[in-house]
């Protein structure tokens, strides 16, 4: 391996960085415009998310994770703020604005159940942020997912939508999960050498697969949806107004636990941030198409969000 090749590869990844915030919504642009193109992809989204979770778990250790672990009050917040309190908080708000429209209340509690977000570990680098907390987090919430996910949507949706509650946590194990367990056994097994030799190349693969898959899963509801229609707005913004209060959330766990400023940091964003697009996966796969609508929304606008929110942190 090259340093030069190696250069080139670190450079493509700093500009798809750069990129973030209108790299993933050109996916559902694609997606949208070119669905007899990428229709053709949808077969491939578990594969393609396996290889950018996968990504993400070479850079785990789990030596990291021990003082982590030994302060597990922030923890505990985090999970009771995006694992109970807004989970029911998209419940109750959606049902107020769309309450004769089942499906689209099960995808705002199908999205605000979904994991956190791999790609949460570089804004927390960006701003500084606890990158031990965050990686524990990630982790032990990737793990959580295929039972978490498909029980918060039994408990709060139960028989209104019919659901394949095992098709769900498979399909979150081979996306998310088993690949995060490879990702951390290769890491520690090789003492780090497979990763420095993979990582500098996948990485920015990885965002090519994510925007990919989000092109993927827009195309399956690109006959559906119609922009001038006041419907998908409304969606969009109650969509928006949630993911604020993620971050918001987040931010009131580091508060309460007392946590320093990195933490603090991490908490926010981890709070703000969901695998969004392994949950679109989830909607196209096993829900009605309106289902989809939130989470494919929220592709387009939750790396903006993240932006915004950054430069708040960066003012305090």
């Amino acid at each position: 391996m090259s340093s030069k090749s190696v250069q080139i590869a670190d450079s493509i990844n700093k500009t798809l960085e750069r990129l973030m915030p209108v790299l993933f919504p050109f996916g559902v642009v694609l997606g949208f415009t070119l669905p007899h193109v990428f229709t053709y992809l949808r077969p491939m989204v578990p594969w393609l998310f396996g290889v950018m979770t996968l990504s993400g778990a070479l850079r785990l250790k789990v030596t990291e994770f021990g003082s982590t672990i030994r302060n597990p009050l922030p923890i505990f917040l985090f999970l009771v703020a995006v694992r109970v309190l807004m989970p029911l908080i998209a419940l109750f708000s959606s049902s107020l604005f769309f309450g004769n429209n089942p499906d689209t209340v099960t995808g705002f509690v199908l999205l605000f159940s979904g994991p956190v977000a791999v790609a949460s570990f570089i804004w927390v680098g960006i701003y500084k942020g606890d990158k031990a907390l965050c990686l524990t987090l990630i982790l032990l919430d990737t793990l959580l997912a295929p039972l978490v996910v498909p029980g918060t949507l039994s408990i709060l949706m139960g028989a209104r939508v019919a659901m394949d509650m095992s098709g769900i946590a498979m399909s979150l194990v081979f996306m998310v999960v088993l690949p995060t367990i490879i990702g951390v056994t290769v890491n520690e097994t090789s003492k780090g050498k497979v990763p420095n030799l993979v990582c500098p190349y996948l990485t920015p693969v990885a965002k090519i697969c994510l925007m990919l898959v989000i092109a993927a899963n827009s195309s399956a509801i690109a006959g559906t949806v119609r922009f001038g229609d006041a419907m998908v707005w409304k969606v969009a913004a109650l969509g928006i107004s949630l993911s604020v209060g993620g971050f918001l959330f987040g931010r009131l766990a580091g508060v309460v636990a007392k946590c320093g400023p990195e933490k603090n940091v991490t908490l926010f964003f981890l709070g703000g941030l969901k695998n969004i697009s392994a949950v679109a996966t989830i909607a196209v796969t096993f829900f009605p198409e309106a289902v989809a609508l939130p989470t494919i929304t929220g592709i387009l606008f939750q790396q903006t969000i993240a932006a915004v929110m950054g430069k708040f942190v960066k003012h305090r």
